[in-house]
């Protein structure tokens, strides 16, 4: 789907263009081989191609909505993760004008038990406030998908993940998208909301935005639980991989002092800020 939406307005780097002859390449080689592929070879697809090239695919094709239950080709009952998307093409040209690139970005919510405990993640990529939006009317129903005890912010914790309006542009003006901010809402007690992004500073710069850390901080509050910012753990000057542990009264982070490694633990979440955010 992100290949098919490449133009050249958002054109595919390198880097993907690689990644794409490697999953053609893994494609065929289960086309070949059927079940029997090992470590190197092995594919998931993250949703139905529109023009049926993965109708012969079913056993490594998860559907919008579906359930990724397996690790290594293995059923692993201490995960699985729901696929929220990016979702299917749409039948209105103007709604699939928005779908492009940030938009098709995989969101998948996890939940994973160790230890007695478990801890349901949500990961979001870049996604942006037309997709959550779309997500909101999809599942207002069943909402406790979107539940989550650890989110990683959609975009470096841009803004635009919350608002259509520009934050350099309107500053304080700006105003949240209610749908979009349901569906990054759905915070369960003592959650932790994770920015991986550089410093946030209380400027206009977007992403990361101060505004969208703002919003972030007022989505926890009912639930007493945390923001943190991967650039500023555990201290701005010498930031540290954030690592959490799972364990029977749930998720805690881990302290950045403890430099041995635990046999329980999900897995950092940012050790470098990426450059744009």
């Amino acid at each position: 789907m992100i290949f098919r939406r490449a133009s050249k307005n958002h054109t595919l780097c390198l880097d993907a263009k690689k990644f794409n002859t490697e999953a053609k390449r893994r494609v065929s080689r289960y086309r070949e081989s059927g079940l029997s592929v090992s470590d190197g070879d092995r594919i998931q697809i993250l949703g139905r191609d529109e023009n049926g090239k993965t109708d012969d695919l079913t056993e490594i094709l998860v559907e919008v909505d579906g359930l990724i239950e397996k690790v290594n080709g293995h059923d692993d009952p201490g995960m699985s993760a729901r696929l929220l998307a990016p979702l299917p093409l749409s039948d209105d040209e103007s709604e699939e004008a928005t779908l492009t690139k940030n938009n098709s970005s995989v969101i998948l919510r996890f939940t994973i038990t160790a230890a007695g405990g478990s801890c349901r993640y949500l990961t979001c990529g870049d996604a942006e406030v037309a997709i959550w939006e779309r997500l909101w009317d999809r599942h207002k129903n069943r909402a406790y998908w979107l539940e989550y005890d650890i989110l990683l912010s959609p975009h470096h914790c841009s803004w635009h993940s919350l608002s259509y309006d520009n934050w350099s542009e309107k500053g304080e003006d700006v105003e949240v998208n209610k749908n979009a901010r349901s569906a990054l809402s759905q915070a369960l007690s003592g959650a932790n909301i994770v920015a991986s992004s550089k410093p946030i500073k209380d400027d206009d710069s977007d992403p990361p935005c101060v505004r969208a850390k703002r919003e972030y901080e007022d989505i926890l509050e009912p639930v007493t639980g945390e923001f943190r910012c991967t650039g500023e753990y555990p201290s701005k000057g010498k930031p540290a991989p954030m690592e959490y542990e799972i364990g029977r009264n749930g998720l805690a982070l881990k302290s950045a002092a403890l430099a041995a490694p635990t046999i329980i633990s999900s897995s950092a979440v940012g050790g470098q800020p990426l450059p744009h955010g």
